[in-house]
């Protein structure tokens, strides 16, 4: 018989020490196919799918899901095989089947002919259920477990309670009558266990952080410790950007084969913005001011593990269908936890859009080592004062985040006067004004 192969931990990156395990997409005994996606690891930037280095069934799986492992660690083992039914023609899913035994004898007692006839053997009992067990005087034998991998819940016992009492007794032997005990009509017995039964789910769940939520907590926490931040607040008209967007959405869908969004006029009126106040496009460097003379802006997405923010690289070169056509493959990638670590570094400006989800006004994080990240929120229809008359009108609230270290209020306010400008009057973007 072939030797087993180890499934290692590859190396996903120069800094990158440690991963932690995603979804199996294969489970023990199953045959897979070389080069075929064998599981997920989550690193601290992105999700990294491993193949599998060899055809074969997968004969142990070492690392479970949620579990760390560092680079180099073996998380599997294979045992190499070049079709499903393995070398030796037997199934890859499980060995020989047990020989028949005789029928077991029936049940002592009605409690264990229940556990037998529903459920399955306990193999592990939950810490609700043990206390219930004790309190009613069972063990997890006599209890059928529904829970998966042969977990025993409350909710068995419970049950399982309920059912005893409500069985027959079994017959007796005749002997002399004994007075009849009186119970208060209002008492519930023991083996109701409605003190249990009335008590709400006060159930906990530890689960360790993943990589990438670490990897957040870790940024967020060093924008706040290390950068002196403030953020300052302005309001949009949306009227004239909704209007042209009501009016091209269809061509552009049909000619670029993506919908026009909002995003593409906020990045471009981001880059008029920077190019106007370049501090907000720079950062600190040891002892030095970085200016950057090109803008690669991150667009904060919500993926399947949680908040990313990919980056649209060189802005001021892209038309509005290659930055919408970008942050929609982004989001497609993003759902499938498929984006890359090079998609994720860098980054000179950082737009996010909590509007998406219904957020009205917000102070949003610096990602370090930038200087300044806008919030979009959402658009209301509120009264507003236009030539000496009110009227309804769509607005926005927007915000600016910003490194005080590097931006002054004055440049800050600009920056956002200037997205205002040219958002309410999107011709600007055209005629450079």
């Amino acid at each position: 018989m072939s030797e087993s192969i180890n499934v290692d931990v590859p190396t996903v990156g120069e800094s990158i020490s440690e991963v932690q395990i995603g979804q199996w997409l294969k489970q023990e005994g199953d045959w897979v196919r070389s080069g075929e996606d064998l599981v997920e690891i989550e690193t601290e930037k992105a999700s990294v799918q491993i193949p599998a280095p060899a055809s074969g069934i997968l004969e142990k799986i070492v690392k479970a899901s949620e579990a760390f492992a560092t680079i180099g660690e073996t998380i599997a083992s294979i045992r190499p095989s070049e079709s499903p039914e393995g070398n030796d023609g037997a199934p890859a899913s499980g060995g020989a089947a047990p020989a028949a035994t005789p029928s077991a004898p029936a049940a002592s007692n009605p409690s264990d002919a229940a556990a037998t006839a529903s459920g399955q053997a306990a193999t592990f009992a939950m810490p609700a259920a043990k206390r219930l067990l004790e309190e009613h005087g069972l063990s997890a034998s006599q209890v059928p477990a529904s829970g998966p991998g042969g977990r025993l819940l409350k909710e068995d016992v419970l049950t399982f309670v309920r059912n005893r009492g409500n069985a027959p007794a079994p017959a007796a032997a005749p002997s002399r009558p004994a007075p009849a005990a009186v119970v208060p009509a209002s008492r519930p017995t023991p083996s109701t266990s409605l003190v249990a039964e009335s008590l709400p789910n006060r159930r906990e769940e530890v689960k360790p952080l993943s990589m990438l939520r670490r990897t957040i907590a870790a940024r967020l926490v060093e924008a706040q410790q290390t950068a002196a931040l403030l953020t300052t607040f302005n309001e949009i008209d949306m009227q004239n950007v909704m209007s042209i967007r009501s009016k091209y959405k269809d061509a552009f869908a049909e000619r670029h084969g993506v919908k026009l969004g909002f995003m593409s006029f906020f990045a471009k009126a981001s880059v008029e913005a920077l190019r106007r106040y370049p501090l907000v496009n720079a950062e600190i460097r040891d002892d030095n001011i970085v200016m950057r003379h090109y803008h690669d802006i991150g667009v904060a997405i919500g993926g399947g593990k949680g908040l990313v923010v990919p980056i649209l690289r060189n802005v001021e070169r892209m038309s509005f269908a290659d930055v919408e056509l970008g942050i929609s493959e982004f989001a497609r990638q993003a759902g499938e936890n498929r984006l890359q670590p090079a998609d994720l570094i860098g980054g000179t400006f950082t737009i996010s859009n909590g509007g998406v989800y219904g957020s009205l006004l917000s102070t949003p994080i610096v990602n370090p080592p930038q200087s300044g990240i806008l919030g979009l929120h959402s658009i209301q229809e509120r009264p507003v004062a236009i030539d000496g008359n009110v009227v309804i009108r769509p607005m926005m609230y927007i915000a600016l985040t910003y490194d005080h270290r590097v931006v002054d209020g004055r440049e800050a306010v600009g920056f956002l006067k200037t997205i205002k400008e040219v958002i309410e009057d999107p011709s600007r973007l055209f005629l450079e004004l």
